[in-house]
């Protein structure tokens, strides 16, 4: 019954979804040519309000606990889970006071209204799966940037996206590129649940009625650990909050 009325409801969210991505391409585009960074990321930080607003049409809504958490003036990784695209929707709108960067494959980088546009120039990276050598500079750049600037990196260590909400083994080389080169960061872990449901039934229909929840774990520092116990303290606190 779920995905026979979501069939409706569905045209009408992609068709909101699809006008808020056509609509601020031209937005950013101004923004970051004409008034620099600051006006950029307010037009990206709107843009995903917009959609955050279309994807309450399908009666979702996002819950994000634990925000206090996060450590203020100080560059941040977090580590989360994937499960489907609207984690990134989320993230950038209700993290948006951290100036979210993320780490994307390369294909995300052309063809995307709005999205394409911000991953090349809003600080996120693209790397390339097929090419892990070019992938290295590429993260420590991002390391870098976030150590200089106090801002933050979003890593999904399982590389790609769960399907059914279970957790992939995580990967260690990126997050491990990143906490060397950004000594003073902290790693927040975020277990994320129910963001698959979204697209259970595939692109189309959407599911519906789903609440996308976000556990934000307390920060471990970078300093204070070896990788290997802070790779293990992430990836324990992010999987035993799944559901």
């Amino acid at each position: 019954m779920e995905k026979l009325i979501s069939y409706p409801i569905s045209v009408v969210y992609y068709l909101c979804f699809g006008l808020c991505l056509v609509v601020f391409h031209p937005i950013q585009w101004i923004c970051f040519n004409v008034f620099g960074y600051q006006a950029h990321k307010k037009s990206v930080d709107y843009l995903n309000f917009c959609l955050v607003k279309c994807i309450n049409l399908l009666g979702t809504w996002f819950q994000f606990r634990n925000i206090d958490k996060i450590p203020k003036g100080a560059p941040i990784i977090f580590v989360a889970n994937h499960q489907s695209m609207y984690d990134i929707i989320g993230m950038i709108w209700y993290l948006r006071k951290f100036h979210p960067k993320f780490v994307s494959k390369k294909e995300l980088g052309s063809g995307i209204p709005s999205v394409s546009y911000n991953l090349r120039h809003g600080g996120s990276v693209l790397i390339d799966r097929k090419d892990p050598k070019q992938a290295i500079p590429t993260i420590k750049g991002l390391a870098e940037y976030i150590e200089t600037h106090k801002r933050s990196a979003v890593i999904f260590p399982e590389g790609t996206r769960s399907k059914d909400g279970k957790p992939k083994e995580f990967a260690q080389s990126g997050l491990k590129i990143l906490c060397k080169c950004a000594p003073s960061a902290y790693v927040v872990p975020i277990s994320i649940n129910n963001s698959w449901k979204m697209v259970k039934f595939g692109a189309f229909p959407m599911g519906l009625g789903n609440r996308l929840e976000f556990i934000i774990h307390d920060p471990i520092a970078v300093s204070d650990f070896s990788f290997e116990e802070l790779m293990q303290k992430t990836e324990n606190a992010v999987v035993q909050s799944l559901k």
